[in-house]
């Protein structure tokens, strides 16, 4: 019996087929049967009894109310957002070039391996940032420059700089690091800019797992004296990375002034791989979690992960509060998972340890039910502080003396809207998280549909992450449209150079 019935890809063709997500010996697989190349059975995720904890948070969103298209050929044919699409922009990808100063031979997403450059112009990129800060309700509130590599371009800093004029609170840079470690003054410049964080492509703390493991280091030394924040990026692949899970958490805690957290990518399949290939080398967020506990000795436990929509209590609550629209973390339930720890004297404490969790979101969500039956700003302050103290009942008893500062920090930020106390709560935390993108073997226009992370496109659209890197080819579609001649070879940077 399914699970859940949804549709899905030809692993071979990609044509879109009907699909069961089912379990069979206590894991959760998709399954679909293609007219041409037969029945395909695919994992989904590795471990039953978490797929359906994380059911129990499913938070549905109502869309955007400015879609771009209407539903007429059906997920995901109709990307951009079209009037099916069910949450709005959380973090928006654009990609600026697809120049690179590293020549990897598993690389297919640069300008040598396509024969092309792909570069929108400045006035395209402004194009796409107003697309996403026209969106109604809430316009996008964060944006990631990717590629390729983003700092391959002269005036990467006068977009951050506009980008920050349009209103993006957060503004992002995924890089593999070269530029930022060999000048300092480049993370300075990214900073002044407006970049609030550098996201790190960082595969593992050995040569054999990161060969650019010099230039992370240099590149995070240059950031630490810039004062601007890390998030280390891993792609997780079994086999060849995943031992090193729990040494990349100790390496950001011991970097914890200047890294912020550790995102998890395991493996996608958007290349040529083979079902062998993807059998060998398939890491879910369950066998993820599992390697983590393991790794740190059972300080970070597989139980302490949560799926991204667990937050929405939170959402309610200031929206009932503010009476504004607020970004509302609808993702399915499926494509992530995330905790924090934090970096004490005694190593990492996981906030699972200082409160419980459960409970904690319950006395969020309690409160903010009696702030949607209450009546007048002054009761609805009074509520909030009474609420805040109700939520008490989750704080632990144990050896962490930080648990009273965590409750000023609450306190501050839901009630005086002071979010320099949130933000200081970040220098002394790490966040640990993980997103799963999609690829053909396990693909499911459920999740796409939920999709919060989409990318801009020059030609005035959005489209879902998963969809424009693993469905009907729309990255190569979009890049091809506006490729440019190759003119002159970008500099390929030896790693050993830099010092």
């Amino acid at each position: 019996m399914a699970l859940k019935q949804t549709t899905s890809l030809c692993p071979t063709c990609g044509a879109i087929l009907a699909a069961d997500v089912i379990e069979e010996d206590g894991k959760i697989y998709i399954t679909r049967e293609c007219p041409e190349h037969g029945v395909s059975k695919d994992l989904y995720w590795s471990d039953a009894e978490m797929y359906k904890k994380f059911d129990i948070f499913e938070g549905i969103g109502p869309g955007i109310d400015n879609p771009q298209k209407k539903e007429v050929n059906g997920c995901p044919l109709d990307c951009g957002l079209c009037t099916n699409h069910k949450s709005g922009t959380l973090l928006a990808n654009i990609d600026l070039t697809n120049r690179c100063n590293l020549a990897c031979d598993f690389c297919f997403a640069n300008a040598h391996a396509c024969g092309y450059i792909y570069e929108p112009s400045f006035d395209e990129v402004i194009g796409m940032m107003q697309l996403l800060r026209d969106q109604k309700p809430v316009p996008a509130p964060a944006v990631q420059f990717s590629g390729g590599e983003p700092t391959m371009r002269d005036d990467l800093f006068a977009i951050v700089k506009k980008a920050k004029q349009m209103g993006f609170s957060q503004v992002q840079i995924a890089t593999n690091g070269i530029r930022i470690a060999q000048d300092a003054q480049y993370a300075k410049g990214l900073m002044e800019a407006g970049v609030c964080t550098l996201y790190l492509h960082f595969d593992g703390v050995t040569t054999k797992t990161n060969p650019l493991i010099k230039i992370s280091k240099k590149a995070i030394d240059n950031c630490r004296k810039a004062k601007l924040g890390v998030v280390l990026v891993p792609t997780i692949i079994n086999g060849r990375n995943d031992h090193e899970v729990g040494d990349i958490i100790r390496f950001a805690a011991d970097n914890v002034d200047v890294v912020r957290g550790v995102n998890y990518q395991p493996v996608a399949f958007t290349g040529a791989a083979s079902p062998d290939n993807v059998s060998k080398e398939r890491v879910t967020i369950p066998d993820l979690a599992e390697r983590i506990e393991e790794q740190t000795g059972g300080i970070i436990k597989k139980d302490y992960f949560y799926p991204v929509p667990c937050v929405l209590p939170f959402s309610d609550l200031i929206e009932t509060y503010t009476g504004e629209p607020q970004v509302r973390f609808t993702t399915h339930q499926h494509c992530g998972a995330a905790t924090y720890g934090f970096v004490t004297e005694d190593g990492i404490v996981p906030i699972n340890d200082m409160i419980d969790v459960d409970e904690f979101f319950m006395a969020v969500k309690q409160m903010g039910e009696k702030l949607n039956h209450g009546d007048g700003s002054l009761n609805k302050y009074k509520t909030l502080v009474e609420g805040i103290n109700d939520m008490r009942v989750s704080l632990k008893n144990n050896k962490v003396s930080s648990n009273t500062v965590f409750w000023k920090i609450i306190a501050q930020t839901l009630v005086k809207h002071d979010f320099e106390a949130l933000r200081k709560f970040h220098w002394n935390a790490i966040f640990i998280g993980t997103m799963h993108f999609m690829d053909s073997f396990n693909y499911d226009t459920d999740r796409v549909q939920r999709c919060c992370i989409h990318y801009a496109t020059p030609d005035g659209t959005l489209i879902p992450f998963c969809t424009y890197n693993s469905g009907p080819v729309y990255r190569e579609a979009i890049w091809q449209k506006y490729a440019k001649p190759i003119v002159t070879k970008d500099e390929i940077v030896d790693p050993d150079t830099i010092t």
